[in-house]
């Protein structure tokens, strides 16, 4: 189980370092697009009065470290996936990613007492699971069952535990104390962690963020040629998004782990945010 475990970590870590720091500073459009972000006015000052950042000298090292091996390795991974694949097999491979990805979103909404969320997601489930060719196809959002997403980062904060110091986290990206720890129980929680050996697990991670950071390219290039420091931007924008996620003050139709936030290019032009637990990922 132990060694499940951590193989489990190593390929959410992998995974992620897609998404990683752009996901995780990325813009959010308005809840009537298909960007999964917050919005915010995008202002961010270069020096925030309580950043509650003590080692933020390490934290942008490893955002820089990040932030490299996102340019080198999956930006243009994701570029290559976007032109190789057309839309709607893309959708399909995110659409079979949220499906399987049930299970821990519904024990979250249950340890919250979101008993209609946990409904919801249920339904979901069972819909895309059969109708939906294996969660393929997303029936259930035609059905008026919009997707969401749940962490136990979130669920810590419904019971009133604070955030902790902010984190950047090497291939997963913005982070806290509380929501890095909740990284670990949310893989404990998922039935796959138990199931799939490590290439799997390395690979379930590594297409959905390809995926993700695929639907981003050009709003994550946006949001680093806007920023007079690209990541202090990251760090506001992260907070926001969680504390709207916190609060369900979005409903998204995709959604982004802590550190691993894209946001999705609409076919307007998209308020630049950040996406904690409020703000949805791109289509």
């Amino acid at each position: 189980m132990v060694k499940l475990f951590f193989s489990h970590v190593s390929g959410k870590m992998l995974g992620a370092l897609a998404i990683l720091l752009v996901v995780s500073g990325c813009a959010s459009a308005p809840k009537n697009t298909d960007d999964q972000w917050a919005q915010s006015d995008g202002t961010v000052s270069a020096s925030e009065p309580s950043d509650n950042d003590p080692i933020e000298l390490l934290n942008r090292f490893v955002f820089a470290f990040n932030d490299a091996l996102d340019v080198t390795l999956f930006q243009p991974a994701s570029a290559l996936y976007r032109f190789a694949l057309p839309e709607e097999v893309r959708d399909s491979v995110r659409n079979f990613m949220r499906n399987i990805s049930t299970p821990v979103i519904l024990a979250n909404d249950l340890l919250q007492g979101e008993w209609e969320r946990a409904e919801a997601t249920t339904t979901r489930f069972f819909v895309n699971s059969t109708i939906g060719v294996a969660g393929l196809f997303d029936v259930a959002k035609d059905m008026g069952y919009d997707y969401h997403d749940e962490d136990f980062g979130q669920t810590l904060a419904t019971y009133g535990t604070g955030e902790g110091a902010y984190l950047v986290l090497p291939l997963v990206g913005p982070s806290s104390l509380r929501d890095g720890a909740g990284l670990i129980v949310d893989s404990l929680l998922d039935p796959l962690t138990y199931i799939l050996s490590t290439e799997a697990a390395i690979a379930r991670r590594g297409i959905s963020s390809v995926d993700t950071r695929s639907r981003n390219i050009e709003l994550v290039e946006e949001i680093k040629r806007d920023s007079i420091d690209y990541y202090a931007r990251v760090r506001s924008l992260y907070r926001q998004r969680r504390e709207n996620e916190i609060s369900n003050g979005v409903e998204e139709d995709d959604f982004l782990r802590p550190g691993l936030t894209f946001l999705e290019q609409g076919t307007g032009n998209a308020q630049l945010g950040f996406v904690p637990r409020t703000a949805p990922l791109s289509e």
